[in-house]
C-alpha cells in the first residue's frame, strides 16, 4: 500500500528492489492506474497478500536511470522581459508526455502480471480498491 505521493492509498505489486534501494512497483496500470514507479521503502506498507512474480521477466532497461528526470534549461523572467517577449508560465510549461519506451515497458510488464493476478480469486478487485483509515483506527494496531 502506497502511503505518499499521487497514488497514496493504492495497492501495488512490488516487482524488485533497485540498486539504489528503492522499490520498483506497478499497479498494474490496467487494474488501478498505477504505472511503473520507483518508491522509497519508507512510504510503503507491506501486506500479507503475496503475488508470485518469479515468472515475470523484467527488462534490463528497468533501472534507476529510466526513472531519472531530464533537466531542462529554464529561462528567467527578467531575461524574457529584456528581449521583449512576455510569455505566461502556462505557455512556456509544456505538458510532459510519457515516452513510447515507458509505455512499451508498462504493457510488457502488465501482460505478464495480469494472468498471474487473474488466477487468484478477488485479487483484481483487491488491487483496484483504495485503502483509507477511519477515525479511531490505528495503523500500528492493524495486521495487513
Amino acid at each position: 500500500i502506497l502511503l505518499a505521493g499521487r497514488f497514496r492509498g493504492k495497492r501495488v505489486v512490488c516487482l524488485k528492489q533497485l540498486p539504489s534501494g528503492l522499490l520498483l512497483v506497478t499497479g498494474p496500470y490496467k487494474v488501478n492506474g498505477v504505472p511503473l514507479k520507483r518508491v522509497n521503502q519508507a512510504y510503503v506498507i507491506a501486506t500479507s497478500t503475496k503475488v508470485d512474480v518469479s515468472s515475470v521477466k523484467l527488462s534490463a532497461k528497468l533501472d534507476d536511470a529510466l526513472f531519472q528526470r531530464v533537466k531542462e534549461s529554464r529561462v528567467k523572467k527578467h531575461t524574457l522581459k529584456k528581449a521583449g517577449k512576455e510569455e505566461s508560465a502556462a505557455e512556456t510549461a509544456e505538458k510532459k508526455a510519457v515516452s513510447a519506451e515507458r509505455k512499451a515497458l508498462q504493457t510488457e510488464v502488465d501482460s505478464q502480471l495480469l494472468p498471474i493476478i487473474k488466477k487468484t480469486q478477488l485479487l483484481t478487485s483487491y488491487l483496484g480498491s483504495h485503502f483509507s483509515l477511519k477515525k479511531g483506527q490505528a495503523p500500528h494496531n492493524m495486521k495487513f
